[in-house]
């Protein structure tokens, strides 16, 4: 699922970058910073990127989920600083989700 996850958000990486003049170091992988300290985006441009890996993620998985939540501002680290970190917390977002239809 991880990798799917993965594939999905650079998709999304990729496109916000084909629009935007703030770009994200997708050649950096999972360390590509988005938000925060040498992060490419504002808060405008992370959600859009939120909500396009949201989409993404119910028309490839089937799968509903809210990433910017209080679960995800009540984290230690920000899961929106770096793709990797992104990454881990979608997935998370994903299994808890198909954990439950289960």
């Amino acid at each position: 699922m991880k990798d799917k996850v993965r594939q999905i958000v650079l998709a999304c990486c990729q496109e916000h970058n084909d629009v935007s003049d703030a770009q994200i170091d997708i050649g950096s992988g999972d360390s590509a910073a988005l938000f925060g300290v040498g992060g490419a985006l504002d808060s405008i441009a992370l959600v859009s990127l939120i909500v396009a890996v949201e989409q993404a993620i119910e028309a490839e998985l089937d799968v509903l989920v809210t990433l910017a939540d209080d679960k995800a501002a009540s984290q230690k680290t920000s899961p929106f600083r770096t793709v990797g970190a992104l990454v881990d917390y979608t997935t998370a977002c994903v299994d808890g989700e198909l954990s439950v239809d289960d």
